[in-house]
């Protein structure tokens, strides 16, 4: 399904020396629910679980499966940060991955979320599985950090 609101409507991706060695990188990603960025709904929703691919043009470059250690709360009408999403992978290896920076953005090719809608300050709410969402061309920027992760 393409999400024609927007999941997400940027990527920060952070990249180390030993991405290079490990293929994993450090992302964060905002909006989570619209490319204003602001949740459309007049409902609150808490994020649970995402799990994703996104590349370009139907090649995939990363994938992760990240479970919120604290669900992330999506107000009615607001917006929401995902904070660091640690180890990233880079599925075509990270010297494959550096031509793709130079175009500023990545495609979510397979996104599924697990949620609560109608949730009250995080709690509560009808769970519910949303899977197959895509979304093309979301705003990515990258940032060389000379530290190790």
């Amino acid at each position: 399904m393409v999400l024609g609101i927007g999941l997400v409507s940027n990527i920060s991706v952070t990249i180390t020396l030993d991405t290079l060695i490990t293929n994993l990188v450090d992302i964060a990603f905002t909006g989570a629910i619209s490319p204003q960025p602001k949740n459309p709904l007049p409902i609150e929703l808490t994020l649970e679980r995402v799990t994703s691919s996104a590349g370009i043009n139907s090649t995939e470059y990363a994938s992760f499966d990240h479970t919120f250690s604290d669900p992330l709360v999506v107000p009615i009408f607001g917006t929401a940060d995902s904070g660091t999403i640690k180890n990233v992978l880079l599925t075509q290896g990270a010297t494959a991955s550096l031509d793709i920076i130079p175009l500023g953005f990545l495609d979510l090719l397979d996104t599924d979320v697990n949620l609560r809608a109608a949730t009250i300050f995080g709690k509560l709410g009808i769970p519910l599985d949303v899977t197959g969402l895509k979304q093309k061309n979301v705003t990515t920027t990258y940032e060389l950090s000379l530290g190790a992760s």
